[in-house]
């Protein structure tokens, strides 16, 4: 009775311990075997079988032994006890025996399973819908590596249980013998794994690393092995503990059993399979190891990963190089088109077609900044290219956005004109502040005179000297030491009034004077060659004749021509060298000759050492001679060796009288040094107003000058939109005679640019800026604009304010008739007919042209003094019905037929 009970318990213990390790290790299994290190013997899936039926019919028996009366397990108590003690000595022998064994033969064992593994794989990769054949395989495995003590211990109770049978055949349930005949079927197995040796030594070189990961894990069965018999041996299963396994164990692993077969049934896996699953499961795999392997994979795959990575990264890198040389490429291709349109436009008769063809190339194909700027600029004003304001605004945005400062100094322009844009002049003070910053004279200049007149922004004479003398450095820097290009200041009011340009020569006269220069006219050619030397009035500059017709005037004997020549050799330019010795030989024949031209040329060789040796102090002498013949350079250069002390004691106040003088004539270094001195105080007072008034002028004396005289041409041409639109930049800049011709333009109406219904309104802006800066016409403008209610409501008062300041700071004829007529009329002031006939005496005094239209004026008062003394002594007539018949303008209608009767007079006395 005692040796089944230790059988009971030993199978009990046993399976216990199996479903144990099937649960605790279940998780980590399904682990592994996801990271693909499904290694487990495929072949063990039939004694995996049969070890399950020994498990199940061994718990069925026990099941039938508890089910037993108490006195049929009693009666052969102490025959049993001898029988147990040899069967425990004898299962310890055995299990020490097949633990030696298992070690010697688990290497083999792992190869055969190989061969099964890929066999089963074959077999288990067709179903579809079913666990893979990796699991089936690690499942078995892992259920015959953990049942192996209970088949050798079967194989070695075999004879003893059939002698048991014979003894108790009524007592002992059938299904033992079944399960210790079992143990014959896993010792057939492991035979069959012997007798396959042979036939996996090329496998066992392949699998060398899987197989001692799979040594780790029979190392540590063993250790599980010893636990369990351990606690087999213990004292405590001998004792009636054994009551305590009562039914309800038994049922709950019969019922985790059938939990698990209904699992996998749902899965559609069949016995085999199940009991392979179940094998899986009790495989010990060690972690370590296996995560050990399973690194250095990742490892190889990470590197390669990163390897790719990097290789991407570098293919990166040289795409972007190449795009980089690409584009250093086109930009190189650009600055040569760049160059060679530069070039043509440079030229004595520039290729204008040609040239900006090479410009549309360069801008849109290679993208070239430059090339766009002036693309742009020509878009916006229409010169040799259509004009189209909305393409010159986008390429603008572009071209302020990328950082260029034109292109940012032009936007704020048409920002503060409303041209193309909806006019804002917070925008437009951005994009001159982001402009001026980047270098561009243009916005600092915008932002100086903002400064300087308040327009924006609160006016600070401080922050507009500071713009001013930023251009004015460089405008001094360019200008040579003889002055610059003459710079032809025309106004279109002015030019209206005179019934044409005085300033500019008409082209039948240069013609005249070159006819007159091939003639061998030595005056015509010394006027020809001073004219194309400097350029202006009409004439362009053109170094190329100006040499000839000088050289002409000079072997002629002149000493104008010579003092000329000297200048162009000692500057250098397109049409002669720079030669030292042959300026300094010109300006000594000249100044031998007593020409002031030539003193003061030799008087700048001696000065900085040009072809002699530095000389102040005859310097000074050569600078005196000249300067008392009132030669601008002789007192500019005076002014300067006082200024500085050379040659001379250093005397601030004699500096300041001869830059004075020299300003007179206009001279731009004369502006630049007085406004020096007062800006830093020296020999003066320091003026902030002053100093920034002459700074100004120096600035507008620069090269953006030349747009005057481009805009100019262009209404003279009939191109009335692209003079508007150059005048309305120089006006921005602070221009006040581009201020007056833009006023101009806008007051007659001769623009499509602006909208017909903000013509007047931003013509009196336009005319109170140029008023404000002294232009008398454009305050009697101001003036007129309120007196009738052009843009803006009438206002007679503020009419009479503008007449007023014109006439006494600026003594305008026009303005003193229109305040006698107000006066007049009492428009605005007080009516009285005495003031009126002064005012108008005034004007005719001022101005011989206002004496016809006083003597009108004044005819016209007498009647109306005349009607209103008969008015005081005869108050029997009434004008009212008469001033309601004609207006109130009936004395206009007054003067003008007396105008025509004078006429009519004046023409019947000429026929006699």
């Amino acid at each position: 009775m005692m040796r089944f009970i230790l059988l009971r318990n030993i199978l009990r213990t046993s399976l216990f311990y199996s479903v144990f390790l099937i649960l605790t290790e279940k998780g980590l299994c399904e682990e592994l075997s996801e990271q693909g290190d499904n290694n487990s013997p495929g072949n063990t899936v039939n004694n995996a079988q049969e070890e399950e039926s020994v498990v199940k019919d061994s718990a069925q028996g026990d099941k039938q032994r508890i089910d037993e009366k108490p006195s049929e397990q009693t009666d052969n108590l102490d025959s049993w006890t001898e029988e147990v003690q040899k069967e425990v000595h004898n299962i310890e022998t055995l299990s020490q025996k097949h633990e030696a064994s298992q070690s010697s033969e688990q290497t083999n064992t792992d190869l055969d399973n190989q061969k099964a593994y890929s066999d089963s794989k074959e077999e288990v990769s067709g179903q579809e819908n079913e666990p893979s054949s990796e699991e089936y395989r690690a499942d078995g495995t892992a259920k015959s590596n953990g049942k192996a003590h209970l088949t050798k211990s079967s194989e070695e109770n075999d004879k003893q249980g059939e002698k048991l049978r014979e003894d108790h055949v009524d007592s002992l349930p059938e299904n033992i013998d079944d399960k210790y005949d079992s143990g014959t079927g896993a010792a057939a197995h492991l035979e069959r794994v012997d007798g396959k040796e042979n036939k996996k030594e090329t496998s066992q070189q392949i699998k060398r690393k899987k197989s001692q990961t799979r040594k780790g894990r029979a190392k540590k069965k063993l250790i599980e092995r010893e636990r369990i018999e351990d606690w087999s041996d213990n004292d405590d299963y001998y004792d009636d503990v054994d009551e305590l396994y009562d039914d309800n164990m038994d049922d709950d692993m019969e019922d985790d059993e059938t939990m698990d077969d209904d699992v996998l049934s749902e899965k559609g896996l069949n016995d085999e399979e199940t009991d392979s699953i179940d094998s899986w499961k009790m495989t010990e795999k060690p972690l370590d190891e296996s995560e050990d392997f399973d690194d250095e994979d990742d490892d190889d795959e990470l590197k390669e990963q990163e390897d790719l990575q990097e290789e991407i990264k570098q293919l990166k890198e040289q795409n972007q190089e190449i795009k980089k040389e690409n584009q250093e490429l086109k930009e190189e291709v650009g600055h040569l088109l760049y160059q060679d349109a530069t070039a043509l436009l440079n030229q004595t008769k520039p290729n204008y077609k040609k040239a900006y063809s090479l410009l549309e190339e360069a801008a849109f194909l290679h993208n070239f900044t430059k090339a766009q700027e002036l693309v742009a600029l020509s878009y916006l004003f229409g010169d040799h290219l259509p004009r189209n304001i909305s393409k010159a605004v986008l390429m603008l945005t572009d071209l302020a956005n990328k950082g260029s400062a034109v292109g940012q100094q032009t936007l704020g322009f048409l920002y503060a004109t409303g041209i193309g844009v909806n006019s804002s002049q917070a925008k437009a003070l951005v994009y001159y502040m982001f402009s001026a910053l980047g270098g561009d004279f243009k916005a600092q200049m915008a932002l100086g005179y903002r400064y300087w007149a308040g327009i924006g922004v609160a006016a600070n004479c401080e922050s507009a000297l500071t713009y001013y003398r930023r251009v004015s450095n460089k405008v001094a820097e360019d200008v040579s030491l003889t002055g610059g290009a003459a710079t032809q200041r025309i106004r279109l009011i002015d030019e209206e009034e005179q019934g044409g340009s005085s300033s500019v020569l008409d082209e039948d006269l240069i013609q005249y004077y070159q006819f007159l220069a091939d003639k061998g006219d030595v005056q015509a050619q010394v006027g020809l060659g001073q004219l194309h030397y400097q350029g202006g009035r009409g004439v362009e500059m053109d170094h190329a004749r100006a040499f000839r017709y000088l050289q002409q005037a000079a072997d002629a004997g002149n000493s104008n021509a010579m003092a000329y020549l000297g200048k162009m050799y000692s500057e250098g330019s397109t049409a002669v060298k720079q030669d030292n010795e042959t300026a300094f030989q010109w300006f000594k024949k000249a100044a031998d000759a007593g020409n002031a031209i030539g003193q003061s040329g030799l008087g700048l060789m001696y000065m900085f050492g040009k072809g002699v040796k530095k000389d102040y102090e005859k310097a000074f002498q050569y600078f005196k001679l000249a300067a008392e013949q009132g030669w601008v350079d002789g007192h500019l250069q005076m002014g300067t060796l006082y200024y500085h002390g050379l040659g001379v004691r250093r005397d601030y106040k004699m500096a300041i009288k001869f830059f004075n003088l020299a300003s007179q004539t206009g001279h731009v270094l004369a502006f630049y040094n007085l406004a020096v001195m007062h800006a830093s105080g020296t020999g003066v007072l320091r003026s902030c107003n002053t100093a920034t008034e002459l700074f100004k002028n120096v600035a507008e004396r620069g090269r953006i000058a030349q747009m005057l005289m481009e805009a100019h041409e262009a209404y003279r041409a009939g191109n009335i939109d692209t003079a508007l639109l150059k005048y309305a930049l120089l006006a921005e800049l602070g221009y006040e005679v581009a201020q007056s011709n833009v006023a101009y333009i806008l007051d007659h109406g001769l623009t499509s640019v602006i909208l017909e219904n903000e013509t007047f309104p931003r013509a009196l802006l336009y005319w109170t800026r140029a008023a404000s800066q002294g232009n008398t016409a454009a305050r009697v403008k101001v003036g007129d604009y309120h007196y009738y209610g052009y843009g803006t409501d009438i206002d007679y008062e503020t009419a009479a304010f503008h007449y007023r300041l014109a006439s006494e700071q600026q003594h305008n004829a026009q303005a003193m008739f229109n305040l006698g007529y107000m006066h007049e009329r009492g428009l605005g002031m007080r009516q009285d007919i005495h003031l009126a006939k002064r005012f108008y005496d005034m004007a005719a005094q001022t101005s011989p042209d206002a004496q016809a239209p006083v003597s009108l004026a004044l005819l016209k008062l007498g009647v109306f003094f005349t009607w209103e003394w008969i008015q005081e002594n005869y108050g029997s007539l009434n004008l009212s019905k008469f001033t309601n018949f004609v207006g109130d303008d009936w004395d206009i209608y007054a003067m003008t037929g007396l105008a025509l009767l004078f006429g009519i007079l004046l023409l019947l006395r000429r026929r006699q």
